[in-house]
């Protein structure tokens, strides 16, 4: 690891890591339960204790009753889900999407390792470009969050029902899945490309989605002509900002796609938050982990 991407690495682990202890750690352990209850321990039976616990062959050999003790399996895996797309470079304001998507990744990442969660990650883009099996161990978040920062796409594009379908797949036990992405994959009649996908995996799946976005992704300012690039196309094309319609007609096709986000993810029930890249993301954290008690 080179100089430079080791101290980029370093600095977002002091940052996210000091988050993740102080304020995330209690709120991730009551948001994101286990997968249900682990036998622990038999002990005598005292007045009160559920009889649909009682361990009849203790009972028998000790000629007293016992009953089965169970508690939480609190140990998850958590799967990040990365979108690398051209789009992520954008940033207008005090960050890019990656770099807000890096620290949210971090955060998550060292409050999964506090609570003693397995973590994985899977970079997108239209395709699966990389898949990191979930595991535990501060190298192991180390090499996710430098692979965060460095890595370099094979191809510009979104399908997040790609990805979506990967995670279906390659995960077969339950696991606690994070989308972090712009969410800008929509088909040509303007609806969600990754909804079919999407019901699939909710019903295999914990999955909450972290839209990162910035603010000229929903507005445009009052600068003259200017010339409107789409990363993932290459496509340029030339809007004149001064007029009050193309502001205005630029305003409501985001917030159309917007919506179209937003009842899709409420139709299957999935927890979401939405980030610019200017703001504070611990407050969007913290609500999006309160949502779920």
């Amino acid at each position: 690891m080179d100089n430079d991407l080791l101290k980029k690495v370093r600095k977002i682990e002091i940052r996210t890591r000091a988050l993740s202890h102080q304020i995330f750690a209690g709120e991730y352990h009551s948001a994101f339960k286990g997968r249900g209850m682990a036998f622990s321990e038999v002990r005598e039976y005292t007045f009160g204790d559920d009889v649909r616990n009682m361990d009849w062959n203790v009972t028998a050999r000790m000629r007293s009753p016992y009953i089965k003790v169970f508690e939480e399996e609190r140990e998850l895996t958590v799967v990040l889900l990365i979108d690398v797309s051209a789009s992520r470079m954008f940033g207008t304001l005090s960050k890019t999407k990656k770099d807000l998507a890096a620290e949210i990744a971090a955060v998550l990442s060292f409050s999964a390792s506090v609570n003693n969660d397995k973590v994985g990650a899977l970079f997108f883009s239209d395709r699966v470009e990389k898949f990191i099996p979930p595991k535990k161990g501060r190298s192991h978040l180390l090499r996710i969050i430098r692979e965060i920062i460095e890595f370099r796409p094979s191809a510009p594009g979104t399908d997040i029902g790609g990805a979506l379908r990967f995670l279906t797949n390659a995960i077969k036990k339950r696991c606690t899945a994070f989308l972090l992405s712009d969410m800008m994959d929509f088909g040509t009649d303007g609806s969600p490309r990754y909804e079919d996908a999407l019901k699939v995996a909710v019903n295999r799946h914990d999955i909450s989605v972290i839209n990162i976005y910035d603010e000229r992704d929903r507005t445009l300012p009052d600068v003259g002509v200017l010339p409107v690039k789409d990363a993932e196309t290459g496509k340029i094309v030339y809007a004149d900002t001064s007029l009050g319609r193309v502001r205005d007609a630029y305003a409501e096709m985001a917030r159309i796609a917007y919506q179209e986000m937003l009842v899709t993810l409420r139709k299957y029930k999935v927890d979401n938050v939405s980030i610019r890249t200017d703001q504070d993301y611990v407050k969007s954290l913290v609500a999006l982990f309160q949502t779920r008690r």
